[in-house]
């Protein structure tokens, strides 16, 4: 017991600093997902690091292999295509420094004095990326499920890794879908 201590609480505080991404699904629900056994890639995703982009081939594979799916090389129950996007945003931060409400209030940003001189301003730039999972049929190359996450593109490597699995996992928590 002393020894899975430190490993659970080090688990932990490792899953804390990853971030949750925003995950939306949905699914054909005239399709029943019983009779689909095998899969097969019909497109990997690209776009960024070789690494990045295998570990994410890697941990879809897992949770279909987990769901009882099988990897076939061609001609899979459902094909797989995956896609990887990025963009950059602004935020816009403004803070008062001044005593009191410095110029806000009653007349606004600004007082009779003009511009607040303890008012600045500052522009932070970040990435966020998206993953879209889609699968199709592959006898009547219909859509039938798609997945997307996404969230702010973290600085450092394992951070990155640790969203793709945060990201992947909560794609397939509820993956496949059944009668309601």
């Amino acid at each position: 017991m002393t020894r899975l201590f430190p490993a659970v609480v080090c688990a932990l505080a490792l899953g804390a600093c990853a971030s949750i991404p925003d995950v939306y699904t949905d699914h054909d629900p005239a399709v029943d997902f019983s009779r689909y056994h095998t899969y097969s890639w019909r497109q990997k995703p690209e776009g960024g690091t070789a690494l990045h982009m295998q570990r994410i081939v890697t941990r879809i594979d897992q949770q279909l292999m987990a769901k009882g799916w099988q990897l076939v090389p061609a001609d899979g129950d459902v094909a797989i295509a995956a896609h990887v996007a990025s963009r950059q945003e602004h935020r816009l931060d403004t803070f008062y420094d001044a005593p009191m409400w410095g110029g806000w209030g009653w007349y606004g940003p600004y007082s009779w004095w003009g511009p607040d001189p303890y008012m600045r301003s500052r522009v932070t730039s970040y990435n966020v990326g998206t993953l879209v999972v889609d699968m199709f049929d592959a006898k009547s190359k219909r859509a039938i499920w798609s997945a997307t996450a996404e969230d702010v593109i973290p600085d450092t490597p394992s951070e990155i890794n640790a969203d793709i699995d945060n990201a992947v996992a909560k794609m397939f928590i509820d993956f496949p879908p059944g009668p309601r």
